[in-house]
Parts: structure tokens; C-alpha cells; sequence
């Protein structure tokens, strides 16, 4: 079966240091991580430049707004979801926010602001460990 392809946004959220992480809740329907923790982001809508999506995504995930910063991480990822096989190419970005008042929507049920040099106490989703390791070697020249 041929994969259906997707391209996402993600975002490195940071406030004061600390950086966002999300827990996916068992209400998302597209769920294929519950209970793990990721970083904000999803789809690029077709149509919407990869800007606003990401943006569309930090506001209806967090509630926060952000400014983006620069792309750092490129990769791909082919889950299967519910029996069909993806193929999600993820772009993902330094982004800030000037707050830490998080309202999460019904995708997600709990939050973390972490420092990311601890990233491997949190159950994150294992294919965020390159783009973590990416980040941290890369650190000094980061936002």
C-alpha cells in the first residue's frame, strides 16, 4: 500500500529557557502516541503557507502565541495510524513565546515546560531523540 504523505510543522517552544512539551490525550482521533509527550505542531493545511500553520498549530495546541524563529531539523517519519501507513516529512523550528499560561486543547492533557538538556527523563515520542540531539549539539548558535 502506498503511504500518504503529509509535511508538518513542528516547534521548538521556548520561554525563559524552558522548552514546551505536550502530552497527546486519548480524545485525539488521529492518536497513534497517547500518552507520550511531543512538541507543538501538525499538518501543513494545503493551501496554507508553512508559516501560518505552524502558527495555526502553537495557537490551537497551547493557546499561546509565538514567534518564529529559524528552521533547524529536517527528517521524516512512516508511522502506520490505524492500519494505513504515513509519511510525514517534518520541518521543524525555533520558535518563543512570551508566556508560560499554556490552555491546552482536547488533543492533549498535560503539559511540561523542561530543560531540553533533560529531555530523556520525559516519556517523550522516540523519534524526537534526533531532533533533541540536533538541537543540543547545535545549542550555542540557537535562539
Amino acid at each position: 500500500m502506498t503511504p500518504k504523505l503529509f509535511v508538518a510543522v513542528k516547534a521548538l517552544l521556548f520561554h525563559q529557557e524552558k522548552l514546551l512539551l505536550i502530552r497527546e490525550s486519548p480524545r485525539y482521533k488521529e492518536g497513534s502516541q497517547i500518552g507520550k509527550f511531543d512538541v507543538i505542531g501538525g499538518r501543513v493545511e494545503p493551501g496554507q503557507p508553512f508559516n501560518e500553520s505552524l502558527l495555526r498549530e502553537i495557537k490551537e495546541e497551547t493557546g499561546l502565541d509565538a514567534e518564529l524563529g529559524v528552521p533547524f531539523f529536517v527528517n521524516e517519519v512512516r508511522p502506520v495510524v490505524k492500519g494505513e501507513p504515513w509519511q510525514i516529512i517534518r520541518i521543524f523550528f525555533l520558535c518563543k513565546s512570551n508566556s508560560f499560561d499554556v490552555k491546552l486543547s482536547e488533543d492533549h492533557d498535560a503539559y511540561e515546560w523542561i530543560d531540553p538538556k533533560n529531555y530523556k527523563n520525559h516519556n517523550i515520542i522516540e523519534n524526537l531523540h534526533p531532533v533533541f540531539e540536533e538541537y543540543l549539539k547545535n545549542e550555542s548558535t540557537n535562539i
